[in-house]
């Protein structure tokens, strides 16, 4: 009964994070940002105050189990998408050619679940998603901030890199068995190949695949010296 609390009280407070956006946005305008500018902005704020706050919560003991992350990711994979099939999108932060909010949503259930349910280490787990979160979300904010507009030049993978190299080592270090360094690589695997989308398989989807490829061949292989 606590978790199925704690999980209502996380999806509310995702709803809240999406719709507090909406002032963001209104914010934005009033200051003449661009409306695509202000949007992506946006997105990049779930990103990390929705995706990433709520990933945080794995290894602190407050989700106990994978299935409770793939709820989570479910239940917002459906939240972002009922706009799009309903034709009343979120335009503070949706818009019809873009529906990377909704692979996000669903990669981060997919992947934490997967990672936590295979190789039962949850600090392993919400690597790729934080990687997806505060390393991809630091890089659309650095690239909006120089250009503009969305693009993906390489200088927001050099932001990704300084975030998520740390936090890779730093997530490995607590798993157990203790993997820093395939740590520091999945950071690595994971900040090139954000610069790439295949249509429908886009950024997000590359992130959480090839980091997690990348924990799965460290956990065989063991902790490297």
């Amino acid at each position: 009964m606590d978790q199925i609390v704690l999980l209502i009280g996380l999806i509310i407070y995702g709803v809240f994070i999406i719709f507090g956006t909406k002032w963001v946005f209104e914010f934005m305008m009033a200051r003449n940002v661009k409306e695509n500018v202000a949007i992506y902005y946006n997105r990049k704020i779930l990103h990390m105050f929705c995706g990433g706050l709520i990933g945080i919560m794995v290894p602190l003991g407050q989700i106990q189990d994978p299935m409770y992350a793939l709820y989570i990711g479910i239940a917002f994979t459906i939240i972002t998408y009922i706009p799009y099939y309903t034709d009343q999108l979120l335009y503070w932060v949706q818009t019809k050619d873009n529906k990377n909010d909704v692979n996000f949503c669903f990669m981060a259930g997919v992947s934490v679940y997967i990672i936590w349910e295979v190789l039962g280490d949850p600090y392993l787990a919400i690597m790729p998603l934080l990687f997806m979160a505060f390393g991809d979300g630091v890089t659309g904010i650095a690239r909006n901030i120089k250009f503009g507009y969305r693009t993906k030049n390489p200088i927001g993978n050099v932001f990704m890199a300084i975030v998520c190299i740390p936090m890779g080592y730093y997530l490995g270090t607590l798993s157990d068995p203790a993997l820093p360094i395939w740590g520091i690589i999945a950071a690595i695997v994971a900040t090139v190949v954000e610069r790439y989308e295949f249509g429908p398989i886009d950024d997000n989807v590359l992130i959480t695949v090839s980091a997690t490829i990348v924990l799965f061949i460290g956990d065989a292989i063991g902790p490297l010296s």
